[in-house]
């Protein structure tokens, strides 16, 4: 994410910070084959990185990381996998900022795959996303990570045996403590999902109404989120009863949008439930993540406000892989401030392109402008909103002395940084936010706007006053 074609204000981790993240990166984990010993002789007559690929990534990565449809445009299918990894530029914006590669040889601290596929808490030097790969309970066994670790110590290359194949046999799942609820803030509101399963090879995506039973107006300044693994996304929506016709009291009831009621968007076949997701069209966003915990907060004097009796609609989406139920569950602490505190009151931002027509089997791209309507706006912060065929979402100011300036860039459609701006981004009647975004459509149909993982969308969320 940029400012005028700049990095986020980030800076690649110190040579103690690396060292200090090494150090528990190596406790994280049992002993690799015997430490700088040599890997024991196999009978193995393939190089370390061809077993890595066939026993690693092809069984567990390949679903979601095809040359087909590569997410996060990493492809870990054929002859291409190795270059895909070694010595490549991450999409994830926040590890591009700290300096990693997708694999750095001889460095798991810089590699970023390691950082993925290990769960432990802490190992991360800061959030890079979701822990791969997803859908499981708890990632790669302990003998595949001991796997992979010695082959990037080995310098990751594509040829020769760096690592004993005999490491794989270690099925022990790692070691990740057990998943504790997130303390209630001492000041503010917490909204959960209980507990729910969710259906081995299956996709869960869930709503649930929560009042906050609030009186009188809060003011929130700070967004806690903490998920179970397995999930994909965290979002809060509130609803604009203006906004279509499916936005009415009697049809929301209809759809079963009442407090506490579990609505799931896929029946037990798989197929989309369309009246469980009919009041997905009256949805405003309030705050989300895609990462299992997340911590944001508002500028110093800034605030969201919800009016009193507000209701959020609680939205969890969980994939498993696996063949056994996986549990569900997310907690969701709103902070607040006391009126006296706030000196701009923020508002949600939630600038949609519904004009999405990609063709099969091309690339396209696509843009829209977003005119400044009030006499000014005061933007905070910026995200992006894409699904899998989403390759790179740009966001530009139109007009005004800064024409042309990017002020957003997004690579990553699983992981869409929240790009915070200090000082505030402020645009003056005449001026627009300008959304440019390309798809690269691998289908066999045309795939248009929609609220399914099947469908489109190309959507600006954030915050402004």
């Amino acid at each position: 994410m940029r400012h005028a074609r700049r990095r986020p204000r980030t800076r690649a981790l110190a040579a103690p910070a690396v060292a200090a993240l090494a150090a528990v990166l190596a406790a994280a984990l049992p002993a690799c084959g015997g430490g700088g010993d040599a890997p024991s002789a196999t009978p193995e007559a393939e190089a370390s990185f061809a077993v890595l690929q066939a026993r690693v990534l092809t069984s567990q990565c390949v679903s979601c990381h095809s040359s087909a449809a590569p997410q996060g445009g990493l492809a870990l299918d054929g002859a291409s996998a190795h270059a895909q990894l070694v010595d490549a530029q991450p999409t994830h914006p926040t590890a591009r900022a700290d300096g990693l590669r997708r694999v750095v040889p001889g460095d798991t601290a810089r590699s970023l795959l390691w950082h993925k596929l290990v769960w432990a808490p802490g190992h991360h030097a800061r959030d890079y996303g979701l822990p791969m790969p997803l859908g499981t309970p708890a990632g790669l066994t302990q003998g595949e990570l001991a796997f992979v670790r010695r082959w990037i110590e080995a310098g990751a290359p594509r040829d020769g045996r760096v690592a004993d194949v005999a490491l794989l046999d270690d099925r022990r799942p790692q070691r990740i403590p057990t998943f504790e609820p997130l303390p209630r803030p001492a000041q503010g509101i917490q909204l959960r999902v209980d507990s729910f399963g969710v259906r081995p090879n299956f996709e869960r995506e869930l709503f649930v109404l929560r009042p906050l039973n609030n009186a009188s107006d809060v003011f929130v300044n700070r967004f806690e989120f903490r998920m179970r693994p397995g999930s994909h996304h965290l979002l809060l929506y509130d609803f604009d009863n203006a906004r279509s016709q499916l936005c009415t009291p009697s049809i929301r009831a209809l759809a079963g949008v009442l407090p506490g009621q579990v609505r799931d968007i896929r029946n037990p076949d798989g197929s989309m439930n369309m009246l469980a997701m009919a009041p997905m069209a009256c949805h405003v966003f309030v705050a989300g993540s895609m990462t299992q915990t997340y911590d944001w907060r508002f500028p110093e004097g800034v605030a969201l406000r919800l009016p009193a009796n507000t209701a959020l609609d609680f939205n969890l989406h969980y994939v498993n892989k696996t063949g056994a139920e996986l549990p569900g569950e997310a907690y969701a602490n709103l902070h607040t401030v006391d009126r006296s505190q706030v000196r701009f009151v923020a508002r949600p931002l939630n600038l949609g392109n519904e004009d999405l027509v990609l063709p099969p089997r091309r690339r396209t791209t696509v843009t829209k402008e977003f005119p400044v309507r009030d006499s000014a706006m005061t933007i905070v912060a910026l995200t992006s909103h894409m699904h899998a065929l989403g390759e790179r979402f740009v966001i530009r100011i139109k007009g005004g002395p800064r024409d042309g300036q990017v002020v957003y860039e997004n690579t990553d459609w699983e992981h869409p940084a929240m790009t915070t701006f200090t000082p505030a981004l402020v645009l003056r009647r005449g001026e627009a936010l300008v959304s440019t975004v390309t798809f690269n459509n691998t289908r066999d149909r045309t795939v248009r706007f929609g609220l399914t993982s099947d469908d489109e969308m190309a959507i600006i969320f954030g915050y402004w006053y």
